[in-house]
């Protein structure tokens, strides 16, 4: 007797999507970043990321084949030129490998978390135990070129202790208390992520085809600095070690390496990312100040990827995942051809 047939879930599929819409993304970028990378170091961790992304699309390919669902377009040769002058030079390329493997991590480990079905959870075990190996080889080259920058370091308290009033919840009024360890390093994460976003819009305004797209890249880079500064004056105020800008990395190209609906897509991801962390943040940040500059930029990012949402749709660039049936519809069908001479 055959075993049935377990469906996947909706949040199985959702996964499976995301996952294709990633890594079909993270191709492109790579094959452009092996044609220009100089360091041997930095190529083997390209070579295995390139290894590991066109694996993963094969499988999901299967999975979706598996279950008669269409496979996604994602991305493909035509959302890249390889050959376009080189846009970033060589410890940019590490970085932006690291920040990527955190995404991959932090989407592996909720994938893992919401899939029922066994061969599902087997490989998306497998997914993070890979990514995982290539967090340890990426870290260990930032660390061993000395371009990564180090969190604040803090004193060993004396003892274990307790909040002993409200006070520790102050922000706007009267003496503030210093950052947890907890807010640190939300902070910190926050700003190494927030670099990169600016070092890619400064890029890719220099090379967007269209201009209503610049435009939005443009206000983009001034929302990243923005809450750049916001974050920085925190780390000042407490006389904290802030991350280095990579701004700098970004050549003085003018030739696209991307299509406008790839740059769009990977500004919408680190967006909706950045949203995603800002709000782990507010889940643990007591000082009332700091609740409420999350909650303002975090309106301000939803507000910006809105409009960039809707940049895509006028394109035509923004790819359906996908959807329950609409009943709604269904039902309407349905009752227009009923017919009712009773």
């Amino acid at each position: 007797m055959e075993p049935k047939r377990i469906l996947l879930t909706a949040p199985e599929i959702s996964s499976l999507w995301t996952q294709y819409m990633f890594d079909s993304m993270s191709i492109c970028f790579i094959k452009y970043a092996l044609e220009h990378i100089d360091d041997q170091d930095i190529i083997e961790i390209y070579k295995q990321s390139l290894e590991l992304s066109e694996r993963h699309v094969q499988q999901v390919k299967q999975f979706f084949t598996g279950e008669d669902f269409p496979i996604p377009h994602g991305f493909t040769e035509e959302d890249v030129n390889i050959h376009a002058p080189r846009l970033f030079q060589d410890p940019f390329y590490l970085y932006y490998m690291h920040i990527m493997v955190l995404q991959g991590l932090t989407g592996y480990s909720l994938s893992v978390s919401t899939s029922i079905r066994a061969d599902l959870r087997t490989y998306y075990i497998k997914c993070t135990t890979e990514t995982m190996m290539l967090f340890e080889k990426t870290i260990d080259t930032m660390l061993t070129k000395g371009i990564l920058s180090r969190p604040p370091v803090i004193a060993p308290a004396e003892a274990v202790d307790f909040v002993k009033n409200q006070s520790f919840l102050n922000g706007w009024f009267g003496e503030r208390r210093p950052l947890t360890a907890l807010e640190i390093g939300d902070i910190s994460f926050n700003l190494n992520k927030m670099h990169l976003h600016v070092a890619l819009k400064v890029g890719f305004s220099q090379v967007a085809a269209s201009n209503k797209v610049r435009k939005y890249i443009n206000r983009g880079k001034e929302i990243s600095n923005k809450h750049i500064d916001t974050f920085e004056n925190i780390y000042r105020e407490e006389t904290l070690n802030y991350p280095i800008s990579w701004q700098s990395q970004v050549t003085d190209s003018t030739t696209a390496p991307f299509s406008d609906k790839w740059m769009m897509y990977q500004i919408q991801l680190s967006t909706q990312m950045a949203i995603a962390l800002y709000g782990t943040a507010l889940s643990v940040t007591s000082r009332r100040d700091l609740g409420e500059k999350y909650i303002g930029l975090t309106s301000e990012l939803m507000r910006f990827a809105e409009d960039g949402a809707n940049l895509m749709i006028e394109n035509g660039w923004l790819e359906e995942p996908p959807k329950a049936s609409d009943r709604r519809a269904l039902s309407k069908g349905k009752t227009e051809g009923i017919d009712n001479r009773d």
